[in-house]
């Protein structure tokens, strides 16, 4: 039978192995998601929005 070493006088590599025994792993991610408001203002969407809608103006003027 193995003797017992406390954790804090364990090497690196030794409290690595320890920790990756006792980790278990989940079936989906533990951290919560949020999900962004739609009123809320982000302004990385709001200065590229007008470049994403062309409207039907592009495919009028491509025809002509």
């Amino acid at each position: 039978m193995p003797r017992f070493i406390p954790r804090n006088k364990l090497g690196k590599k030794a409290r690595r192995a320890l920790d990756a025994q006792s980790r278990e792993t989940w079936p989906f991610p533990p951290v919560q998601r949020t999900v962004e408001s739609k009123k809320r203002y982000d302004r990385k969407k709001s200065a590229h929005a007008w470049k994403k809608d062309y409207g039907m103006g592009v495919f009028y003027w491509a025809y002509l």
